[in-house]
């Protein structure tokens, strides 16, 4: 009989240049890149010039690339219309697939993948998302500012105000540190579609389906949820224990890959103390401090670290970003590694097709309707 891998676990259906999230020892590397440097260093621009072409722009590359990915973000008017009919209720992650496939149908994004669509695609998911958030509130939609970069446009297009350099550059560094992981399964979702020849917009349709639960993307809301409830340091120790006797999971903690503290972790740490206020700084610090010291001693075997969307949470929230925005902004960073999967992909495609060990019945009798 074979041996079932469930979830695919430990199975290797690919090979990839763009990201490798070494689990055992904590690093993230994009395209050789240690995730630090270029969190710290370079801008999402430049990251996802790197993810799509595999080297780092020049200064007259980037210019260029700059320039040419903020031409895209005007939406058409007839996906505009889309979002407007949405109800202010609905869940920004169905806006987001929703307004995505019908700019892939608009913009008639068909045929091979090419970097043209996954600019086009990577541009308007802020304009798409500040169009909604501005909707639901009564308030109109603005145009996006082409001398704005990608993150600083986002917040201009939710707020009206000209973000600050430094909430600018911790939403930017936000981006850099999401923008591709591995063969995540969102990123698989794409790859798959993609390996059918299917086109760009379908493969990042299903990539955002995947994204939207909440074993995948939506976490960071979850954790700010338990920081909120615990409520003050004072309170984190009793919370955290009654949490854990109930058997319950504590959020941003722990992952699938990594069996030493996420290199991303470590940088939102830093970027959440910047940006956070104080207090709810010390709260996350504490909360932190404890559950690693009780998961340890609770679970020894499990190797359970601090996450990327425990400090995401706090540096989504310091940067003035609701709740229900934070997975639809980790959607804005990922579609430029979904994109840059699907472009992979395609360069040596098979169709990815696994099979399954059949458990269901075997030689039953077929009895016509009349006589059941």
């Amino acid at each position: 009989m074979p041996q079932v891998a469930k979830g695919l676990e430990g199975v290797v259906v690919s090979e990839t240049a763009l990201s490798h999230p070494d689990g055992e020892n904590g690093r993230l590397i994009y395209l050789g890149y240690e995730i630090a440097d270029l969190a710290n260093n370079a801008t999402y621009e430049e990251v996802v010039h790197l993810l799509w072409t595999g080297h780092l722009p020049t200064r007259g590359e980037f210019t260029e690339f700059s320039a040419k990915m903020a031409s895209y973000r005007v939406l058409p008017k007839s996906v505009t219309d889309v979002i407007r009919t949405m109800p202010t209720d609905s869940e920004p992650m169905d806006v987001l697939r929703t307004a995505v496939s019908a700019f892939g149908a608009v913009q008639k994004i068909t045929g091979k993948a090419t970097i043209e669509h996954a600019m086009a695609l990577t541009a308007v998911f802020p304009t798409i998302m500040a169009t909604f958030d501005r909707q639901r509130r009564g308030l109109a939609p603005l145009a996006p500012r082409a001398d704005l970069n990608h993150a600083a446009n986002y917040l201009y297009m939710l707020s009206g105000e000209v973000p600050s350099d430094q909430r600018t550059r911790a939403l930017d560094t936000y981006l850099i540190l999401t923008a591709d992981h591995g063969l995540n399964a969102s990123t698989f979702t794409a790859r798959v579609i993609a390996s059918t020849l299917s086109d760009m917009c379908s493969s990042i349709v299903g990539a955002i389906g995947a994204l939207k639960g909440p074993l995948h993307g939506g976490a960071p809301a979850l954790v700010l949820n338990m920081l909120r409830e615990i409520g003050t340091p004072e309170n984190a120790e009793a919370w955290l224990t009654a949490a854990l006797d109930r058997g319950e999971r504590l959020m941003g903690f722990g992952h699938r890959v990594y069996k030493a503290e996420d290199p991303r972790a470590k940088v939102l740490r830093s970027l959440a103390e910047r940006t956070s206020e104080i207090d709810f700084f010390r709260l996350a610090i504490r909360v932190e401090d404890l559950a690693l010291k009780m998961l340890h001693e609770r679970k020894p075997d499990r190797r359970l670290y601090t996450n990327v969307e425990f400090y995401s949470s706090a540096v989504l929230h310091g940067v003035g970003l609701p709740d229900d925005l934070f997975t639809p902004t980790f959607a804005i960073s990922r579609v430029a590694g979904w994109t840059a999967h699907v472009i992979e992909q395609l360069k040596d495609n098979r169709l990815i097709r696994p099979d399954a060990e059949y458990v269901g019945p075997t030689r039953m009798t077929f009895v016509p309707l009349e006589k059941r």
